[in-house]
C-alpha cells in the first residue's frame, strides 16, 4: 500500500477507531489520547498502513519511545494501551505477547505532601470555585477529575457525603464532606442553581450523561440533580454530539490557581491539586485513623497502594533515633 493510498485510509481508520472507542463508553480523554498514540505510529512508520505492520512495529515504536523518546513508563504504557486497543478492537488482530519491549522504568518516588500548616498557608490564597474545589479534594481525599464530575444528586449534605461515581477503575465509592464545607456548598448550589435555571429559560440547560442513559431517560439532562457541581461559565459545542451544553470547569483552570497559590504562599514544594489528596490521605494516618478506612475513603483497591503515606508515620528515618540526639 503507497503513502497515498495510507493517507487516503487514514480518516476511515481513526472513524473506526473513535467508533469503537464511544461503543466502549471510555471518556473523551481516552479517546484524544488514543487517536493521537496511533497517529504518532503511523507517522513513525513513514504513513504504513497499520494492517501492514504488527507485533513487532508496536515492539519497537514502544522500545524507541522507552530508549530514544526517554517518555516515563506511564507514557509508554498509555502507547502500549492505543496500539493494543487498535489491532485487537479495531484490525481484529490479537498481537503476541510483547515481551521484547523494553520497558521505561518507574521511579519509586514517595508523595509530595503538605503539612498542616501549609496547608492552610495555600488554601486561603484561592478564592470562588477554585478554593471550593481545592478544599474538597483536601476535605475528602477526592481525586481533581472526580471533584469535577461531580452531579448534584451526588452530594448529600444532610448526611455530609459525597458519592463519588464511575471513579479510577470504574468504582463507585463514599467519602465524606466536610462540615466546614456546608455553609458554602450550600452557597455555591443555589448560584448553580439560578444559572441552571437561566440555561433552561434560554433554551438550553443540558448535561453530558453518560452510558447513553439521554437515550433511556430523555429528561434527564436538563433535570437539575444531573448538572454539574462546578460548570463552566460558559456553554459550548460537545465534541462528540455537536449538542450545546455546559460542561464542567476545566482542570487546567484549577491547576494553574492552585500553582499560583503555591508561589503566593511562598512553599518550596512542587504542589499540585493531586498533593492535596496525598497530603488528606497523610495526615488521616497520622491522626491514628486506621489504614483500611483511609484505602476505602481513596478509592484503592489495594492496601499496598495506600501504604505509600505511612512513610511519614515514624519521623526521623522510620522512629530511629540518630546518634546525634542520643544523650
Amino acid at each position: 500500500m503507497t503513502d497515498s493510498t495510507a493517507l487516503s485510509t487514514s480518516p476511515r481508520l481513526l472513524d473506526q477507531v473513535r467508533g469503537k472507542i464511544r461503543l466502549k463508553h471510555y471518556s473523551i480523554r481516552t479517546e484524544q489520547a488514543y487517536l493521537d498514540w496511533i497517529k504518532r505510529f503511523i507517522c513513525h512508520y513513514g504513513k504504513r498502513h497499520p494492517n501492514e505492520m504488527g507485533a513487532r512495529e508496536v515492539e519497537e515504536f514502544l522500545t524507541w519511545l522507552a530508549v530514544e523518546g526517554r517518555v516515563a513508563a506511564s507514557t509508554q504504557n498509555q502507547a502500549k494501551s492505543a496500539l493494543l486497543f487498535l489491532y485487537r478492537e479495531v484490525l481484529g488482530a490479537d498481537l503476541p505477547w510483547l515481551e521484547n519491549v523494553e520497558q521505561a522504568k518507574t521511579p519509586k518516588r514517595l508523595p509530595v505532601v503538605l503539612t498542616q500548616a501549609e496547608v492552610q498557608a495555600l488554601l486561603p490564597r484561592l478564592s470562588g470555585t477554585h478554593w471550593l474545589v481545592a478544599s474538597l479534594l483536601y476535605g475528602s481525599g477526592m481525586r481533581l477529575m472526580e471533584a469535577l464530575r461531580l452531579r448534584v444528586k451526588d452530594v448529600e449534605l444532610s448526611r455530609k457525603e459525597i458519592l463519588i461515581r464511575d471513579g479510577k477503575g470504574a468504582k463507585d465509592r463514599v467519602t465524606m464532606l466536610p462540615t466546614t464545607l456546608l455553609n458554602p456548598l450550600k452557597a455555591h448550589l443555589l448560584k448553580v442553581k439560578a444559572l441552571h435555571d437561566q440555561d433552561i429559560a434560554e433554551g438550553f440547560g443540558e448535561v453530558y450523561l453518560p452510558h447513553a442513559l439521554d437515550r433511556k431517560y430523555p429528561n434527564a439532562a436538563r433535570e437539575w440533580g444531573w448538572q454539574y457541581v462546578f460548570p463552566s461559565g460558559n456553554r459550548a459545542v460537545d465534541p462528540r454530539s455537536g449538542a450545546v451544553r455546559r460542561h464542567h470547569v476545566q482542570d487546567q483552570a484549577v491547576q494553574r490557581a492552585v500553582k499560583q497559590a503555591v508561589r503566593d504562599a511562598g512553599l518550596v514544594k512542587p504542589a499540585t491539586p493531586h498533593t492535596l489528596r496525598h497530603s488528606f490521605a497523610t495526615h488521616l494516618l497520622q491522626a491514628g485513623y486506621d489504614i483500611r478506612t483511609v484505602q476505602e475513603l481513596l478509592g484503592h483497591s489495594d492496601v499496598t497502594t495506600t501504604m505509600i503515606y505511612t512513610h511519614v508515620l515514624n519521623c526521623g528515618g522510620r522512629g530511629v533515633k540518630s546518634p546525634l540526639d542520643m544523650e
